[in-house]
């Protein structure tokens, strides 16, 4: 008491105080089972998004839609503002930084993917927008080149630090040039239902119910990018026809004054089918959608045919331009353009006739740019480097592989053409691969999957008193459906027996063939039984399960 000048008391009673603990040792595991860590990046630098806004301190720091550490963060409000210098933002994508050249002109490739950490799942498990507007498998994906990037004046580079700095020209001035694109699901309420068929049962909402949702979603698409062109890849016939015709719906919902264009050919009643605004004074008359059947033009791998697309938007890429930044001497930046619109690609999965299309864009826009800062003479492209085009498709095709994987299991699809520029056999034969290993991963792997997004991003908060968390996880169903799977393993795996394994000269043969025939009848019944209710063998997610489950 007298060395520190303290009051001691006497504990007269102890009280403890039990209570149940939250052990999440089951949801710990969902996010080290499915391998978070893979698509991970933390970006403390090229924060700023190349496109029509004003550059203000707050661009500095991370896109919300972009954001997935933001869950782990708690409250902004209760954040002290001197803690942001310590806060490393995560994306969740795919990150390339290259140094190549053009045309012997050294300069630094980069390709970035942002996923959306809103309405973020697995394939069949997140379709559609949600009711805040958020899209499902949205992605933003900026195209970077940077000319005279370099570190020699002892200041980290725009690519990074030194390691990724290209040879500065001399007398050249560091100049940034950047395209944006963006994919996400057809941006109406619809689901598909998980029931072991190959081909899911598709669900649409009428589309007057998703309206408000939509609207959400483009008055965001439309502050954060300016002029949006809908570019839709579905097909125009058999099941997905419903979501086109939905899509087109929404858009003319939207849009004042809607004006229809359609456009055949000997092939297709409907090879392009373009909306537009006759406003031009509405919020979202800045929607421009057109729809190309990209299926039927390319089929017989011509997917040169795919040019037919980049016709069609090649005045809007043109006037929405893209952003070129000088770097001056003095420490400022001079905006010489900027981008002023965006293109939203999507097909079904947003993965694999995207990829191709973003690709072509991506390639368009970069010859452009090069012809724009005098590396490409007037009618020369990009791709005319050998070299450079090699890195160009593998790139566009890591990321197509990174994106899939993240939603359906699997790396894309077509991946053959991206990288090669031609259809092969073996790419038909990894294509075959990867459609039967999404089938798999989607029926029976993609609820665990499902479970670890909800938890990462906070869209599922576990319950700290750990009321009712043991039984979460626990099969519910009836003892006879478990079985069933098991009962129709043994009855195939007793048939193969019987039928290959030898019998001795006096065995008995009536007993073997009722045992094979009964193990027959219950193949059979366990069979059908299966494909039948096919939904209840789904592994659903466990957290936040569906409706329709």
């Amino acid at each position: 008491k007298q060395d520190f000048d303290q009051a001691v008391f006497l504990v007269q009673d102890l009280c403890i105080e039990t209570f149940a603990v939250f052990e999440p040792q089951v949801e710990a595991g969902l996010l080290i089972q499915n391998g978070f860590e893979r698509n991970f990046e933390f970006t403390g630098s090229a924060k700023v998004k190349h496109t029509n806004r004003k550059f203000t301190q707050k661009d500095w720091f991370p896109d919300d839609l972009l954001y997935w550490s933001m869950s782990t963060l708690g409250n902004d409000a209760e954040r002290p503002f001197t803690m942001d210098p310590y806060i490393l933002p995560v994306m969740y994508g795919m990150l390339r930084i290259t140094n190549t050249s053009v045309k012997s002109a050294p300069m630094t490739f980069i390709l970035i993917t942002r996923r959306s950490r809103h309405r973020a799942g697995t394939r069949y498990f997140s379709r559609g927008l949600d009711e805040q507007g958020h899209a499902s498998n949205f992605n933003e994906t900026e195209q970077i080149v940077i000319l005279n990037d370099d570190a020699s004046s002892g200041m980290t580079t725009f690519a990074g630090d030194g390691g990724f700095s290209n040879n500065k020209l001399p007398g050249g001035e560091t100049q940034v040039l950047s395209y944006v694109q963006t994919r996400g699901s057809v941006p109406v309420y619809w689901a598909e239902v998980n029931t072991l068929k190959y081909t899911p049962k598709l669900q649409i909402r009428g589309v007057q119910s998703a309206v408000h949702a939509a609207k959400l979603h483009f008055d965001e698409q439309i502050k954060l990018y300016g002029e949006n062109y809908l570019v839709n890849l579905v097909n125009q016939k058999g099941r997905e026809q419903k979501v086109k015709e939905a899509y087109e719906d929404m858009v003319k919902l939207l849009v004042s004054n809607p004006a229809e264009d359609t456009e055949a050919d000997r092939t297709t009643r409907e090879k392009f089918h373009i909306v537009e605004p006759q406003g031009g004074r509405h919020e979202f008359d800045k929607l421009h959608y057109v729809y190309f059947d990209f299926h039927n033009e390319t089929k017989g791998l011509k997917w040169h045919r795919a040019q037919l697309l980049l016709d069609q938007l090649k005045d809007g890429l043109m006037k929405g331009e893209y952003f070129r930044g000088v770097d001056k001497p003095s420490g400022g930046v001079q905006v010489l353009s900027r981008q002023t619109a965006v293109v939203r690609t999507n097909c079904m999965d947003c993965l694999d006739r995207t990829n191709v299309v973003q690709s072509m864009l991506g390639r368009f826009t970069l010859s452009r740019m090069l012809t724009d800062v005098g590396i490409l003479k007037a009618g020369e492209n990009a791709q005319e480097d050998a070299a450079f085009e090699h890195l160009f498709r593998n790139v566009w095709a890591d990321n197509a592989d990174v994106v899939s994987k993240s939603y359906s299991g699997t790396g894309a699809l077509k991946t053959d053409f991206t990288r090669t520029g031609n259809r092969t056999r073996a790419g038909a034969l990894q294509d075959l691969n990867n459609s039967i290993t999404r089938y798999v991963c989607n029926n029976f792997l993609d609820g665990p999957r499902q479970d670890a997004f909800d938890l990462f991003l906070g869209t599922y908060t576990p319950d700290p008193s750990g009321l009712g968390s043991a039984h979460q996880f626990a099969d519910t169903r009836p003892v006879l459906i478990q079985s069933l799977p098991y009962i129709l393993a043994a009855c195939v795996f007793f048939i193969f027996i019987s039928l290959f394994t030898r019998r001795l000269p006096d065995a008995t043969v009536w007993p073997l063939r009722i045992f094979v025939l009964l193990c027959l009848v219950g193949a059979a019944w366990s069979g059908r039984f299966i494909t039948s209710h096919g939904g209840l063998y789904v592994n659903w997610p466990k957290l936040n399960t569906p409706a329709h489950a």
